[in-house]
């Protein structure tokens, strides 16, 4: 049996787990350069604020409404997650994050087991040691572990268990709401005639070759009918193939040394991730991309956006280390900059990764071994201590007049000494 337990909210109660008078009131936390509405709460809801709704749109009429706007704080999220993910380990060795908010939790557990009392189990664990409600769904596969667990939101006790026959639940629910499957193949399979995830699911097999489909397609058809057929190829969070670090710039970046600080920043951030994941990489792609230039009035007009412009360096020797993988970078940041013109977003993706016990190079030896590595391990180690960024490259910046605006940023309790919570007699 596959569980899929799916954070409710979970931005925003991330946010309410720190700062109880948040309960109760509409919450909208907002996203890069607080631009739209990204999650909601159930109150933020019922006012009729959709998601992608942009701040500016509803900045007037928040203290009428009482809405309450918060900027991501991705350290909060991400430590919240990983919490969450450690509470799941303790029902089971094998779970599988698959986003920020949602973990499969693959159970081997006699076919009688009360999946509805498990449910409950771990909605409370969850609750009580990271401070984060979230639904469960039991299903065979994951397809159908999806769905249940959107039934189980909407019930009062948000845990539901897939029964053996689905279709009274699968016959009510649109294609287009069956997981990975997006507008525009759900019009496809549309105009073959389907209209309905049972209907979908039942297909013959000559359905998917007349139409043809894609082999995914017709697994997930099995997948509804209860036959796990995309577990062939898990996901593998702990060894990935890629890491990317991109974000936009709070205001356009227009002189050489900014955009070089900004993308050390981001490299900087890429291989920390790679050296938490025990990997080396090959290289890396650097890349970036302009705005309307000056003199044109709004610079975040998507009219002006051009594609991300790129340049891709290879390391002299497989590597974990951020001086010298900024060392490597910087002369393709300077290639990418062009004088005159205004950059809206840069990053970094990490490639040709490989678990570093065997990447030792016959000439350049260990990776681990070189003075760039055991620096950049004990940044790792300080900041594991005393908080994320306490120490850092200059190379990064100091000031970071680049950096994302966000102006409604919480604390962040669970990762810098400096925002811990007090507590007042």
């Amino acid at each position: 049996m596959i569980a899929l337990v799916d954070a409710n909210n979970f931005y925003v109660s991330c946010e309410r787990a720190f700062d109880p008078r948040l309960e109760g009131r509409p919450v909208a936390v907002l996203s890069n350069n607080d631009g739209c509405v990204i999650s909601r709460s159930a109150e933020c809801k019922a006012l009729g604020v959709g998601m992608g709704t942009p701040y500016f749109k509803l900045r007037e009429s928040a203290k009428k409404l009482g809405i309450v706007f918060k900027s991501s704080n991705y350290e909060l999220y991400g430590d919240l997650s990983s919490r969450i993910v450690q509470t799941l380990g303790t029902f089971t060795p094998d779970v599988e994050q698959y986003s920020i908010d949602e973990a499969f939790l693959h159970l081997s557990l006699p076919a009688d087991t009360d999946w509805a009392a498990l449910g409950a189990t771990i909605r409370a664990r969850v609750l009580r040691w990271v401070g984060i409600p979230c639904g469960v769904g039991f299903a065979p596969t994951r397809t159908l572990a999806k769905i249940a667990n959107h039934v189980g939101k909407k019930k009062p006790g948000g845990v539901f268990a897939m029964p053996a026959d689905p279709a009274p639940f699968l016959s009510k629910l649109p294609v287009e709401e069956i997981w990975g499957v997006g507008r525009r193949l759900a019009e496809r399979i549309r105009r073959a005639g389907v209209h309905d995830a049972w209907s979908f699911a039942t297909q013959p097999h000559d359905f998917f070759r007349r139409h043809r489909f894609a082999v995914t397609v017709e697994r997930t058809a099995l997948e509804l009918r209860g036959v796990p057929a995309t577990d062939a190829d898990p996901i593998d969070r702990e060894n990935p193939q890629s890491i990317n670090v991109s974000r936009m710039f709070g205001r356009p970046v227009e002189k050489l040394p900014e955009l070089e600080e900004a993308l050390a920043a981001h490299a900087s951030a890429a291989a920390e991730k790679l050296r938490k994941a025990g990997s080396v990489a090959a290289g890396a792609n650097v890349y970036v991309q302009e705005c309307a230039p000056p003199g044109t009035g709004g610079w975040n007009d998507r009219n002006w956006w051009t594609p991300f412009i790129s340049a891709t360096v290879a390391f002299p020797a497989a590597t974990a280390a951020t001086p010298a993988i900024l060392a490597a970078i910087r002369p393709a940041v300077a290639r990418l900059f062009v004088q005159g013109r205004r950059y809206r977003r840069a990053g970094v993706l990490l490639c040709g990764i490989e678990k570093a016990a065997g990447a030792a190079d016959l000439f350049a030896g260990d990776p681990s071994e070189t003075k760039e590595a055991k620096l950049s391990a004990a940044l790792d180690a300080v900041n594991a201590r005393f908080g994320r960024g306490t120490v850092f490259l200059a190379a990064s910046g100091t000031s970071r007049p680049w950096k994302m605006k966000r102006d409604l940023l919480s604390p962040c309790p669970t990762t810098r000494w400096s925002d811990v919570l007090v507590a007042k007699c």
